[in-house]
């Protein structure tokens, strides 16, 4: 019995030389490079394309491959290719090599977008003003669409000159015809466009999708200042011991050390005057409770200045207020009447 087997195509001629040196230039790269950026050709200008070439120089290396030459590429410098990696490269796409952190890559091709003309059905990305003054245009039917645009204008020394600034999109708007062509007439590239990143091939390794890279800055700046709150909140009650927590810890102990020393009698340069303030209070509270009791003593209760009054109140612990507006009990008046003789 003869079993037939399927044909396996068998290459009889050598590989054309432009794509064998395009494989070994791409298997240098791969071993060059830590990360391998993908993006997308589709609709992208040459222009676009090589001023980003241009732009991208000083972080890496932007190169437009076959993706069957750059899975061979891929094969030589890591023995295979991972399926992940091998369904992403196909259709239109280009490789940016470099050795830049990922995140960080993204941040710079955002940074460097080109200006380019405007085009039928492009949004605008803010409010979009002709100037006024001189255009390179010559009179002929670009005047009826500056009048259809509602741009007033004037034919001065052979050209057409724009008598006033005027709006002729609004932020978010769609770009018409007649506004892209006024638009070229009048030299304004309004529109910025930049690399449509897909992903990025991880040390040969891995592929992550673009959208796991893009970094919120807003949103990590909220999430780093609630940290430093609620660890300054910790810090508080632990009482770490660092300068910004002493500053706020050494004065609060000095508070309560002064109240205690005050409620115990303790005389210092801090407590005396609150002392001081307290005997005051008592005395003229005893006054007051014994003068109507034995008028032959001749005792009189000296008031105290308002502003006196107040400040001694507000230093005093609240325990040395709370005797004063309860005022002496019996006990001490008969105590303290004891003492008098």
């Amino acid at each position: 019995m003869i079993t037939l087997g399927k044909r396996r195509y068998v290459r009889s001629r050598p590989h054309p030389q432009r794509k064998t040196r395009i494989v070994e230039e791409a298997t240098e790269l791969l071993k060059k490079y830590q990360y391998v950026f993908l993006f997308d050709l589709h609709g992208l200008s040459s222009r676009i394309l090589n001023e980003y070439r241009y732009r991208l120089r000083r972080y890496g290396e932007v190169k437009v491959i076959k993706p069957t030459l750059f899975k061979i590429a891929f094969a030589k410098a890591f023995g295979g290719v991972p399926a992940e990696v091998a369904e992403r490269v196909r259709g239109e796409v280009a490789f940016f090599f470099t050795n830049v952190n990922p995140a960080e890559v993204v941040k710079i091709v955002a940074e460097n977008s080109v200006r380019r003309a405007a085009q039928p059905g492009d949004k605008a990305p803010f409010d979009i003003v002709v100037p006024a003054g001189p255009t390179n245009a010559s009179p002929g039917p670009i005047i009826s669409k500056f009048g259809k645009l509602k741009i007033p204008t004037r034919v001065q020394e052979g050209k057409i000159w724009i008598a006033k600034d005027t709006v002729v999109a609004k932020a978010g708007q769609e770009i018409t015809a007649e506004i892209a062509e006024v638009l070229r007439v009048v030299g304004i590239e309004p529109v910025f466009e930049q690399l449509r990143l897909l992903g990025v091939i991880w040390r040969g390794s891995r592929y992550v999708d673009i959208s796991e890279l893009v970094i919120d800055v807003g949103r990590y700046r909220e999430l780093f200042e609630a940290a430093a709150v609620y660890a300054r909140n910790l810090a508080l009650n632990i009482v770490y011991p660092t300068r910004e927590v002493l500053q706020v810890v050494i004065p609060a102990a000095h508070m309560r050390a002064v109240a205690l020393a005050a409620k115990l009698g303790v005389v210092t340069r801090e407590t005396l005057p609150i002392l001081l303030s307290r005997a005051v209070a008592e005395a003229n509270a005893l006054a007051a409770a014994v003068a109507p009791k034995a008028p032959e003593l001749g005792l009189s209760v000296q008031q105290a200045a308002p502003q006196q009054q107040a400040a001694p109140q507000a230093e005093a612990p609240k325990e040395a207020q709370e005797e004063k507006r309860e005022g002496p009990s019996e006990e001490d008046v008969a105590g303290s009447l004891a003492s008098l003789f």
